[in-house]
């Protein structure tokens, strides 16, 4: 695997009331129309709540966990995995839960929860929605590994890193043989992606993205690794760093052409965004010695759910 270097510093236009993320009003009546990845599942949604909840314990997010056995296995499946690397095979959901904490269950609810919106499906060669699922894989493990290595916050990095791309998934379903115009554009001469995006389909998936996880009710980390991961140096320093991660993330991968990477060609990693992060360029090179196998493992572990 390689490192090199190249940001997109393609911020979103904005509107006339200078909102960056504003959808233009044709593009917010197409939202409506979104409709298989309108909501999460019902069972991630209070997830997500029990762990926002400063009151909740192990036994709110237990109660809810076992009236789902498949996300229950999964989780298990999970602490049990090279992952998480723990000396001892755990079988009790309870003992799970109390091991890896509420706000780690909480992220591989959601992991498994998005995992059933990638539906299998291409528009062309150079995009299939298995690819994009492999990519923001690929993107949570680095984060993960870049934030357990600098600032810690390695779950929250995991999955902000899992879900950067979802505006991808809403310009799939709405405007799929647009999005193909685009894929098709960079795919033939590397270049800005958000701004193909922008010329093509009038906003680009960082915006699509944020008006989706504002939706969703996403807790403001996760929100900006959607809306931001392009550009995190336009957020407030207490969110900032948690997705320069992911930038930095996405950049490794893409440079790399795990899964879907198109998004990321011209795109560079800085002595900054590393400073952020709080690794050395010494230390990336370490852990892309391990990527590889990082993600093959969480591939194989969310395997049944693509």
């Amino acid at each position: 695997m390689t490192l090199n270097a190249a940001t997109n510093d393609q911020t979103p236009q904005a509107d006339p009331q200078g909102d960056p993320l504003a959808l233009p009003e044709a593009l917010q009546k197409a939202m409506a129309r979104v409709t298989e990845i309108s909501s999460l599942p019902e069972i991630t949604t209070r997830i997500v709540e029990v762990v926002e909840d400063p009151k909740s314990t192990a036994q709110d997010m237990h109660d809810i966990v076992k009236n789902d056995p498949a996300l229950a296995a999964k989780i298990l499946k999970v602490v049990n995995s090279a992952f998480y690397g723990l000396p001892a095979q755990i079988s009790s959901l309870d003992r799970a839960i109390i091991m890896l904490g509420l706000s780690a269950v909480k992220n591989i609810a959601l992991a498994a929860s998005l995992s059933r919106l990638f539906r299998p499906g291409a528009i062309s060669d150079a995009f299939d929605a298995r690819d994009l699922w492999e990519h923001c894989i690929g993107v949570g493990v680095c984060a993960r590994m870049l934030a357990a290595s600098g600032f810690g916050q390695a779950e929250e990095a995991f999955v902000a890193g899992l879900v950067h791309d979802m505006g991808l998934l809403v310009e799939y379903q709405l405007f799929p043989e647009k999005l193909k115009q685009v894929v098709e554009i960079c795919a033939a001469q590397p270049q800005d992606f958000l701004a193909t995006e922008q010329a093509v389909i009038g906003a680009n998936h960082q915006q699509f993205g944020n008006a989706l996880a504002v939706k969703w009710k996403f807790p403001p980390a996760l929100r900006y690794s959607i809306s931001y991961h392009h550009n995190p140096e336009r957020l407030r320093p207490e969110f900032r760093r948690l997705v320069t991660a992911v930038q930095v993330a996405d950049a490794i991968c893409g440079q790399n052409q795990i899964g879907f990477y198109l998004t990321t060609q011209t795109s560079e990693i800085t002595e900054e965004m590393l400073e952020q992060v709080g690794v050395t360029p010494e230390r990336v090179g370490e852990l892309l010695e391990t990527l590889p196998e990082r993600i093959e493992e969480t591939m194989a572990i969310f395997h049944d759910d693509i």
